[in-house]
């Protein structure tokens, strides 16, 4: 019977023309849908559902309405200390302003509360901190409203605005300022590099075509989602890059395989069809691991991270149409314009390089080998930390806000811990308990616990400026330790994002667990072996070493801080490495599935491991490497953004995917199979059998050149 990728390749040769125009008047209709994605995504908070921190939160919310103080006024006295009658006045103006505020349920002031928290050390400046209530998106919604309206300069006092969510909403504003740049600088430099790569133009634009229709499918889908559920609004961000990177990638090898199937004689139309059913069939393959990668982010329990999820998955479903229903219809139409008039030589770079490497595997494989296990070292001394005002460029407003008080106060009341008792039994036991809780390391002040009319006591601890600089889950647990009255829960931003790291690090070893055994299952789908796909782990994880190993480096120790234009923590957020993992190992899988499924071929075909190796490198080396370098730049433009994160996100990626496609693939790869010989191929009978019956393989019978598209490619079961 006819394979389901035979009928789409013969499907594009008969029915081309209709399948461009309902492609093209789809490509419309989703773009129009997916322009307004943005409005209908959401922004996240550090919370993690069903911790102690949310339930505490909830009865501040519900008992006290109040909560963690998210807008924070820093007023400076101008000509006088904030104790000055005038300044004064002007400080309890301000908070009564801000009291009749949309949104705000709670405001503290120095000259209301007299906290010594809120006066700054040199006596010049003051704090007013307001709580506003409702979403993350509702309130930095706004928050964009009011911050202009709030930052001023009067002839007793100048105001600036800093606070959680002023951060937090300018953190967002800087990162989609910073992808439509790098979007701007990336598609004419990936335009250029492909015609470059496919030496025609039009190949390039369909290629790009591709992405870009990746890319539209992928924000619409995103949007019809979020009728349903909450989707971030940085899922949108990372559907540009991904989508593009990833149509384009498979765009490259489709096209390939149809140039190659003109080179061996076949006429254009059967030349389609063996290429959508060869190659369609290993680009299946290698979109499942990224799409399964990437869906191992549902595990936890943050919609920040499940919306990468649903944008990994939208993206691979519609790179895939692009690449085996779009793109083979375009090859019919206009494939003559994309064959090029000689075959490429038949040894290039890659070719010797593996060559080499197997002629003398200990040295090439030693040598290589300790060059990533030297880069990948400083991996040994990460340290995850939390996220602060510094994530935003030198100069940014919250961040100036946040650093002068941090230099200004001695405590830190915008991240005041707030411990919950539900209902005390004890009222006299309260006062025991907060003078425990004051003498704690780290602990500025304990302000008068407050009773609401149910009876629910909460106590704000005030930190220090150097407890919420150094060690803050550290804090957060010597406050949990005290002994206190039974039921007592702690909350308030520091408990929040002590306990979202918690989560997240206690759930990491089992995304890590379904992602290496659904790969290992998918690569095992595509060999029959089972040192291929364990071998293939390895290495992964071996270049993913080098990316961790740079992201410690430079950007938890700091070097090329100056050059990169960012400011070094010390430490590293927990949920950008575990995003990164989950990105870079599937596009890592993405390229050991290309290159293995030619190897895979040649040897088929009867031809011993090291033929088959270095056949299959010749075939597939150069295109993946040219796959990698426009990926791997597309992920770097980011590097040129505001936000450490981005960065992160940007470098590491970047520099994980050019080390597979290079040093991995073109030396450790041939060089691993070069010593297995012929193990690389057993697997224990019963497996056989199971392989037999569900596997799957790029080669395909021959034909005749010429022959008819009908009588051209089956399933073939191996």
């Amino acid at each position: 019977m006819t394979d389901p990728l035979t009928r789409l390749g013969r499907l594009a040769v008969r029915r081309g023309r209709a399948v461009l125009i309902t492609t093209l008047l789809v490509f419309l209709g989703l773009g129009a849908y997916g322009a307004g994605a943005q409005s209908d995504l959401d922004l996240s908070r550090w919370d993690s559902p069903g911790t102690e921190s949310v339930a505490a939160a909830g009865i501040l919310r519900d008992e006290f309405s109040t909560g963690n103080p998210n807008l924070a006024l820093l007023v400076t006295a101008r000509g006088a200390d904030v104790d000055h009658p005038a300044t004064a006045a002007a400080g309890r103006a301000l908070a009564a302003e801000v009291a009749g505020l949309p949104r705000v349920t709670d405001v503290d002031a120095y000259w209301t509360d007299k906290s010594p928290a809120l006066r700054g050390k040199d006596g010049r400046h003051a704090l007013v901190l307001a709580r506003l209530e409702g979403t993350a998106t509702e309130v930095r919604a706004e928050l964009a409203v009011l911050s202009p309206k709030l930052t001023r300069t009067t002839p007793e006092i100048t105001v600036t605005v800093g606070g959680q969510e002023e951060i937090s909403r300018q953190v967002g504003e800087q990162a989609r300022a910073d992808f439509l740049t790098a979007e701007i600088l990336v598609l004419p430099a990936v335009i250029l590099l492909l015609i470059l790569v496919y030496r025609r133009t039009a190949a390039a634009l369909i290629t790009v075509a591709v992405g870009l229709f990746s890319v539209v499918g992928t924000l619409a889908g995103l949007r019809a989602l979020a009728q349903f559920t909450e989707v971030s609004t940085f899922a949108a961000n990372i559907a540009l890059v991904l989508g593009l990177g990833l149509g384009i990638d498979y765009s490259l090898f489709v096209i390939n395989r149809y140039r190659e199937e003109r080179y061996a004689g076949h006429d254009q139309d059967t030349a389609v069809i063996r290429a959508t059913s060869a190659a369609g069939r290993t680009v299946i393959f290698s979109g499942v691991t990224v799409a399964v990668s990437l869906s191992a982010l549902l595990v936890f329990p943050f919609f920040f991270l499940s919306s990468f999820a649903y944008a990994g998955i939208l993206v691979v479903a519609t790179a895939l149409a692009g690449a085996v229903v779009v793109l083979p219809a375009a090859l019919a139409r206009w494939g003559h314009r994309m064959e090029r008039a000689k075959p490429p030589v038949a040894s290039g770079f890659w070719h010797r390089t593996a060559l080499r490497a197997m002629r003398r595997p200990l040295l090439s494989g030693a040598s290589v080998l300790a060059v990533l296990l030297l880069a990948g070292s400083p991996l040994l001394g990460l340290r995850f930390g939390l996220p602060d005002e510094r994530v935003l460029p030198a100069g940014t407003s919250s961040r100036t806000t946040s650093e002068t008080i941090h230099e200004e106060f001695a405590a830190e009341p915008t991240d005041t811990i707030q411990v919950v008792v539900p209902a005390p039994r004890d009222a006299s036991s309260l006062t025991a308990y907060a003078a425990e809780l004051a003498r704690i390391p780290g602990v500025f002040r304990v302000e008068a616990p407050e009773t609401a009319a149910s009876g629910a006591v909460r106590i704000p601890v005030v930190p220090t400026q150097e407890a919420m600089y150094g060690d803050v889950p550290a804090l957060v647990q010597q406050i949990r330790d005290t002994e206190g009255p039974q039921g007592v829960l702690v909350g308030g931003y520091p408990a929040e994002t002590t306990d979202f790291r918690a989560t997240l690090l206690d759930r990491l070893p089992v995304v890590i667990a379904l992602i290496l055994t659904a790969t290992f299952l998918i690569l095992f789908l595509m060999t029959g072996s089972l040192l291929l796909p364990a071998k293939a782990t390895v290495l992964n994880l071996l270049s993913l070493s080098v990316m961790f190993g740079c992201l410690v480096y430079v950007f938890q120790d700091g070097h090329f801080a100056s050059l990169l234009g960012f400011t070094p923590t010390g430490s590293i957020e927990p949920s950008i490495p575990v995003l990164m993992f989950c990105i870079a190992y599937g596009l890592s899988m993405d390229y050991e599935v290309f290159m293995l499924a030619r190897i895979k071929e040649e040897h088929d075909r009867g031809a011993d491991t090291e033929t088959a190796v270095a056949e299959g490198i010749r075939r597939s080396a150069p295109l993946i490497t040219a796959a990698a370098g426009i990926l791997a730049l597309t992920f770097a433009a980011y590097a040129t953004g505001g936000v450490v994160f981005l960065k992160e996100l940007g470098i590491g990626t970047a520099l994980a995917i050019l080390v597979d496609a290079t040093l991995i693939r073109v030396v450790l790869l041939p060089v691993a199979m070069r010593l297995a010989g012929s193990a690389n191929w057993w697997a224990p009978a019963p497996l056989r059998r199971l392989h037999a019956r569900f596997g799957i393989s790029e080669s395909a019978p021959a034909a005749a050149p010429g022959g008819a598209p009908g009588d051209v490619l089956h399933r073939e079961y191996v």
